[in-house]
C-alpha cells in the first residue's frame, strides 16, 4: 500500500516522497520512493482557485515534462499561488531512472495502468493512488508527455475529445492556454486505462501535450513546455500573473486538428528501415507518400511505400529509423473549426 507523509490539506510549501512497497533481491524492506512537491497559501482561508495536479514522467524516456515539474518545483512559493499545486515531476520514477517507456521493475505501461490496483505491482499501486486520493482532491490535471525515444511530435497541447461540453469547453480553453501553433485532438488505438482518460472520466479538467520527442531536446521546445505549462496555471487560476495570449505575443491563432479514425494512424506493414518523406507541419494529400520501408537483407528491393489515407498536417513521425511491423511511422491530422467542438 502506498504511503506518504505530505499532508494533502496542509498549508505552505512541502516537499516530500510518495512511497511504494518494492522488495527486491537486496532489499527486503525497501520502498520505490516518487518526489512530490505541494505549494498553497500559507493560510488555509487564503485559496481561492482549483487544485492543480501537474504530472511529468508519465513515460520514463520523456524528459520535457520532467524538467518542467522539477523547475517550477524549485520556484514556486505560496506566496505566488492562489491554490494547492501538486507536482509529481516523474511519475513513473523507475523508469525515469533507467530512461525507459516502460517500468523496468513490473514492465508495465504507466499509462495503460489505470485504475490500478492497491495490492498490485509498483505501476499498479501509483495509478491506484493517483485514481483514489489524488484525481479526488485535484480539480485540474495536467500529464505532460512528448514522444520519448519513439516518436517526433509537433510541439503541441493536446486533448480528448469528451462527452460532456462544459468540461469540453474548457479543456479546449486550457489546451489553447499552451500556446503551441498546433492543437491537437486525439483518439486512443492502444488499449485501454489511460491516465487522462481516467482523470476525464472523474470530470477534472485535463490537458495533456506531446511536446517534440527524443533525447536531445531544443532549447525552444524546452521554453514551450515552461512556458506553457506556467500560462495555463494563470488560465485556470491557480497561479497569480496575468496569462499570455497566442494574440498578445503577435502570433496568429493555433491551428486545432484531429485524429480520430484509425486511419489517421500509419503502421509499418513490413519491418525495415523506415524514411519519411516530408517535414513535420506539411499538409498532405490523402494517397500522398509519408514515407517508405527499405529492406536491410534486400537492399535490391523497391521499397514499400507508406500512403497517407487521409489529407491533413504530419503531426508526428516514428523517431528511431529501424522499424518492426506494425510500429506507428506518422500520424495525419485534419484541420478543424473549434466552434465544433461546442
Amino acid at each position: 500500500m502506498l504511503l506518504t507523509s505530505i499532508d494533502w490539506q496542509k498549508p505552505g510549501k512541502q516537499q516530500g516522497f510518495l512511497r511504494v512497497p518494492y522488495s527486491h533481491n537486496l532489499g527486503g524492506w525497501a520502498n520505490v520512493m516518487l518526489p512530490c512537491t505541494t505549494i498553497a497559501p500559507e493560510k488555509s482561508g487564503q485559496s481561492h482557485g482549483p487544485i492543480v495536479l501537474i504530472l511529468g514522467g508519465n513515460h520514463g524516456d520523456e524528459y520535457q515534462g520532467q524538467i518542467a515539474g522539477m523547475k517550477l518545483a524549485r520556484a514556486l512559493t505560496p506566496e505566488m499561488v492562489n491554490s494547492r499545486i501538486i507536482i509529481i515531476p516523474s511519475l513513473n520514477f523507475p523508469a525515469a531512472r533507467a530512461a525507459t517507456r516502460l517500468s523496468p521493475l513490473d514492465g508495465m505501461n504507466m499509462n495503460r495502468a489505470f485504475p490500478g490496483d492497491p495490492n498490485g505491482t509498483v505501476t499498479s499501486q501509483i495509478a491506484h493512488y493517483l485514481t483514489t486520493v489524488l484525481f479526488p482532491l485535484a480539480d485540474v490535471v495536467i500529464d505532460i508527455h512528448s514522444g520519448g525515444r519513439s516518436m517526433e511530435f509537433l510541439p503541441c497541447a493536446h486533448m480528448h475529445v469528451v462527452p460532456d461540453r462544459e468540461q469540453r469547453q474548457k479543456m479546449l480553453k486550457a489546451m489553447l492556454a499552451w500556446n503551441t501553433d498546433f492543437a491537437f485532438l486525439y483518439t486512443d488505438i492502444a488499449g485501454t486505462g489511460l491516465l487522462p482518460v481516467e482523470a476525464e472520466n472523474q470530470g477534472k479538467l485535463v490537458i495533456t501535450t506531446e511536446l517534440g520527442g527524443g533525447e536531445a531536446i531544443p532549447a525552444h521546445v524546452h521554453r514551450i513546455a515552461q512556458e506553457g505549462l506556467r500560462n495555463v496555471l494563470i488560465h485556470v487560476g491557480a497561479l497569480k500573473g496575468t496569462e499570455i495570449t497566442r494574440a498578445s505575443l503577435g502570433k496568429p491563432p493555433a491551428i486545432l486538428v484531429q485524429a480520430l479514425t484509425a486511419d489517421d494512424y500509419l503502421l509499418a506493414p513490413e519491418s525495415g528501415i523506415f524514411e519519411v518523406a516530408i517535414e513535420l507541419g506539411e499538409k498532405v494529400h490523402a494517397g500522398d507518400p509519408v514515407g517508405w520501408i527499405h529492406f536491410l537483407e534486400r537492399p535490391d528491393r523497391t521499397p514499400e511505400p507508406i500512403h497517407s489515407q487521409t489529407s491533413g498536417y504530419l503531426v508526428t513521425m516514428r523517431a528511431p529509423c529501424l522499424t518492426q511491423q506494425g510500429d506507428c511511422v506518422a500520424v495525419i491530422a485534419q484541420e478543424v473549426d473549434p466552434k465544433s467542438l461546442a
